[in-house]
């Protein structure tokens, strides 16, 4: 039995990925930036404020955070449900968030700049990586004799932090 589905239409503004377009069976779905009287919208930034839409508009998605770009108060009153996807790029977002922690915790510019422009060999070369690297110098332990650092199931937290005699 062969059954017939309507052709859904949707309009996209900006590049949006390949790898979610293809989710749309090509049989069911005309989606392209040229659709005429569509069925929805897909977006990415694109600023929809002084955009006309048709009144075949049934929903529109915005891939990323935020719906700044989008009237969404306008569509409700039409009925037309405004959707977002935040999670596309949220493990970039959180790399650079822990990139940025690392960089401002360790002194990491200055520190890169400095070995960038030593110059000298051997011992001279070490001598001056010993008296430069106190300018770098981060948070840490005070010298104690820990034996181990690790962590393990059964552990509770005061035990792991609880220096070990030597």
């Amino acid at each position: 039995m062969t059954q017939n589905f309507p052709l859904f239409k949707i309009k996209t503004y900006n590049t949006l990925s390949r790898t979610g377009l293809e989710k749309f069976p090509s049989g069911r779905f005309e989606i392209g930036p040229g659709v005429d009287r569509p069925d929805a919208i897909l977006l990415r930034s694109h600023d929809l404020h002084d955009v006309v839409i048709p009144e075949t508009v049934k929903a529109v998605g915005r891939a990323g955070t935020g719906v700044n770009n989008i009237p969404v108060a306008e569509y409700s009153k039409r009925g037309i449900p405004v959707f977002n996807a935040p999670g596309a790029n949220a493990n970039a977002v959180t790399e650079l968030v822990i990139a940025g922690l690392l960089l401002a915790a360790r002194n990491i510019p200055d520190a890169w700049h400095f070995t960038k422009n030593l110059e000298g060999d051997g011992d001279e070369l070490e001598t001056l990586v010993e008296q430069g690297k106190k300018r770098f110098s981060a948070l840490s332990w005070p010298a104690r004799p820990w034996e181990s650092w690790g962590w393990a199931p059964s552990a509770s937290k005061s035990a792991m932090l609880r220096p070990r005699s030597a």
